[in-house]
């Protein structure tokens, strides 16, 4: 397995992963709204390309909220997952990455890549959103991750997977070094006028084959653990919850908003 191919773990992903923060995406929407009206004054539904949108599960969140939304993926195996799970919502989808959507010109008002943004080439990503973006429009890059400090259940599983692999170091995560500059980032940007960031917190009760198949949908710590040592760590959990039928998980909800400039402003050179 290669760091970000989810071929092999399309079906769990599509089955286990969880959803964001509601409360993020209320926000995000909120102000999506309130810039649109400004600028534009229509009432027609906001258009989001959702890149590298895996199976769609925040292409889900998005859509049900109203939102017309154009989702961006270029694995077959997390499309086609996508796809299924997404019959009958207001979702479009087609093969692409973040460097190269295929969208025309200011066709967005909104963009998103949710656990995704570390994936791609940042500059070339950032431009082509640029590009896609209409003069105003908001994109949002957001994780979901593991708060499982306040869950001594968690913790423990925690410490036993940093022990296995102390070599560990996270990529695909909100707690990841990407995260930690992404404000500057993206502020230093010529597409970007500023960059807002949030946060949001939910809480899920997940079994225990809900739960053992979420770190199975995991891409980065398997990577990094090696399959003999990852299926020590998926046998650990295994014992440590035989005896617990609900598991309480909470979830942080990390996201950047930046937003393009208006017509009336020319981009930085």
């Amino acid at each position: 397995m290669k760091h970000g191919d989810f071929t092999a773990l399309a079906d769990n992903y599509a089955r286990y992963r969880p959803g964001y923060s509601p409360f993020v995406l209320n926000a995000f929407l909120s102000l999506a709204e309130r810039e649109r009206e400004r600028e534009r004054e229509t009432t027609a539904a906001l258009t989001c390309a959702d890149a590298g949108a895996g199976t769609g599960i925040w292409s889900r969140q998005l859509a049900s909220a109203g939102v017309h939304v154009i989702a961006v993926e270029p694995n077959d195996a997390m499309r086609k997952a996508g796809e299924k799970q997404s019959a009958g919502c207001d979702i479009l989808w087609r093969k692409g990455g973040a460097e190269h959507t295929g969208l025309p010109a200011d066709s967005c008002d909104l963009v998103c890549m949710a656990s995704s943004f570390h994936w791609p080439d940042f500059d070339a990503a950032v431009k082509e959103f640029g590009r896609i973006l209409k003069p105003g429009g908001l994109f949002m890059a957001l994780w979901n991750t593991r708060r499982f400090e306040s869950n001594p259940l968690l913790v423990e599983i925690e410490d036993y997977l940093h022990k296995l692999v102390p070599e560990l170091k996270r990529v695909s995560s909100g707690r990841s070094e990407f995260c930690n500059t992404l404000t500057d980032r993206l502020r230093s940007r010529k597409e970007f006028t500023d960059v807002l960031y949030v946060e949001g917190r939910h809480t899920e009760q997940q079994s225990q084959e809900r739960y053992i198949g979420l770190w199975e949908s995991v891409n980065d710590i398997r990577v990094q653990a090696g399959e003999e040592r990852f299926a020590r760590f998926i046998d650990h959990i295994k014992e440590v919850t035989r005896d617990t039928p609900v598991i309480e998980a909470e979830y942080l909800t990390r996201a950047w908003i930046a937003q393009t400039k208006p017509a009336s402003f020319p981009l930085r050179e």
